[in-house]
C-alpha cells in the first residue's frame, strides 16, 4: 500500500506552458511580465494598493522590517507559535523580542494578554494567522492605535482567507504571505509584501531592488537608476512567478478543493472529538479559512507522539508543528523559560497535523480518518 505523504507539490494549469514562454520571452531573472501579472493579481484579490513578489515570506517580513526603521532595542511583539522567520527577521534588525501566549481555541495571538504587553516602547506587532485563521484583528488594530505600533501580519498561511469579509493581509500597514510549496498556492519557494499604506510604497520598491530607484527607472521616471537606500536582492526568479501565476489563475479550484478536504475532516472526526478523545480546529465566527491544514489536539503529548508513530506505521505521514520560540535554544538564549507561556507550551506539546494537500483524494482521506480512529480509540 503506498504511503500517503503529508504534502505534495502539484500542477494544477498551465505551469510548466508558462515557465516555457518565461524562458522563450528572454527574461528568467524576475520583474518580467508574469511577476507584474501575480501583482496586479493579488492587488485585485486583496484591494492592497501595491503588492510586491518576493522570494519569500521571510524575505517579505525582512522587508517590513527595514520598512518601519526596527533598530537595537526597538520593541517587537511576536507569538512564540509560529515558524522562526516571524522573529528573525527583526531580530536581525536587532529589535527587543517579546513573545505573547496564543488563545486556546485558535492557537492565534491571545489578543488580550497582547494588551497587557503593548505599551508606549512598542513599535511593531506581529499577529500570526495560524492555519489559515484569522486573528481577532479588530482588537489587536485598536491596541496598535492606543500605543503606536506598526502591524505586520503574517499570513503565510493565510492567502485567500478572510476575517469579517475582508482579506487577511490587509488589516496592518503591512501584510506578508508564503508561496512555498507547502502552501496553497505554490513556486517552491516564494511570497509576498502586501503594502497597505500609501506612504510605505515608493520606499518599498527600493529596498526590494537592492536599494535602488529601479523600479522608477523601469516606469520611465527617472533616467537612469541608482543606489538611492538600503536594500537587498528581494526579487523572485520570473521562472517561480511563471509557476506561481498559473496557480492564481486556478485559485477558486485550489481554495474549494481544500476546503472541501478540511470540511471532510472535521465532519468525519466529529466523533472524537464528542467523545473527548481528540480537539478539532476552531473557526470563530467572522472568519472564513483556505483549508490551509487540518489539525487534531491530543489528550497529551505523550499520546500525540503515540498517535505520530502508530500513523507512521501504518503509511501515514502526519506531523507535529512548531517547536516553540520562547523555549527553544534561541529563546533560552534571550532569557525565556518554557513556564513563561504555558498555553503555547501546552497545545505545541499536543498538535498533530494531517495529510492535506490539493491532490489528496477521498480514498487515501478515508485511510487517514479510518487508521486516526483505529489508533484514538485503540
Amino acid at each position: 500500500m503506498d504511503r500517503i505523504p503529508f504534502n505534495k507539490p502539484f500542477i494544477v494549469g498551465k505551469e510548466l506552458h508558462y515557465v516555457s514562454r518565461a524562458v522563450l520571452d528572454g527574461q528568467l531573472a524576475g520583474n518580467g511580465a508574469f511577476t507584474r501579472r501575480c501583482e496586479q493579481w493579488l492587488e485585485e484579490r486583496t484591494g492592497a494598493p501595491r503588492v510586491l513578489l518576493t522570494h519569500s515570506c521571510t524575505a517579505a517580513l525582512e522587508m517590513a522590517a527595514l520598512l518601519f526603521d526596527v533598530r537595537e532595542g526597538d520593541e517587537v511583539i511576536v507569538p512564540s507559535f509560529t515558524f522562526v522567520s516571524t522573529a528573525n527577521a527583526f531580530a536581525l534588525r536587532g529589535a527587543r523580542l517579546r513573545f505573547v501566549d496564543v488563545r486556546e481555541d485558535t492557537l492565534n495571538v491571545d489578543e488580550e494578554q497582547l494588551a497587557e504587553l503593548a505599551g508606549p516602547d512598542t513599535k511593531v506587532i506581529v499577529p500570526v494567522h495560524y492555519a489559515g485563521v484569522g486573528c481577532e484583528m479588530q482588537r489587536i488594530r485598536e491596541i496598535a492605535t492606543r500605543c503606536g505600533a506598526w502591524i505586520v501580519e503574517d499570513a503565510a498561511q493565510a492567502v485567500d482567507a478572510t476575517y469579517r469579509g475582508r482579506q487577511l493581509g490587509t488589516f496592518g500597514e503591512l501584510g506578508c504571505f508564503s508561496f512555498h510549496e507547502t502552501k496553497n498556492f505554490i513556486c517552491g519557494e516564494g511570497g509576498a509584501l502586501i503594502v497597505n499604506d500609501e506612504r510605505l510604497i515608493e520606499r518599498a520598491e527600493i529596498l526590494r531592488e537592492k536599494g535602488t530607484d529601479r523600479a522608477r527607472f523601469s516606469r520611465g521616471e527617472v533616467d537612469k537608476y541608482s543606489w538611492v537606500d538600503l536594500g537587498s536582492s528581494y526579487v523572485p526568479s520570473e521562472l517561480n512567478a511563471a509557476f506561481l501565476y498559473a496557480q492564481l489563475e486556478e485559485a477558486e479550484a485550489i481554495t474549494h478543493r481544500r476546503n472541501a478536504i478540511f470540511a471532510r475532516y472535521r465532519v468525519s472526526l466529529a466523533p472524537l472529538e464528542e467523545a473527548g478523545l481528540l480537539r478539532l480546529p476552531a473557526l470563530p465566527e467572522g472568519t472564513r479559512g483556505n483549508g490551509h491544514m487540518f489539525y487534531v489536539i491530543a489528550s497529551s503529548a505523550i499520546e500525540r507522539n503515540r498517535i505520530l508513530h502508530a500513523l507512521d506505521k501504518m503509511g501515514i505521514h502526519a506531523v507535529f508543528h512548531y517547536v516553540p520560540l520562547h523555549s527553544s535554544p534561541m529563546g533560552r538564549r534571550l532569557g525565556y523559560r518554557p513556564e513563561d507561556l504555558p498555553v503555547t507550551e501546552d497545545l505545541a506539546a499536543r498538535v498533530l497535523r494531517l495529510p492535506c494537500y490539493y491532490e489528496l483524494g477521498e480514498d487515501d482521506q478515508d485511510r487517514v480518518i479510518e487508521a486516526l480512529f483505529d489508533v484514538v480509540e485503540g
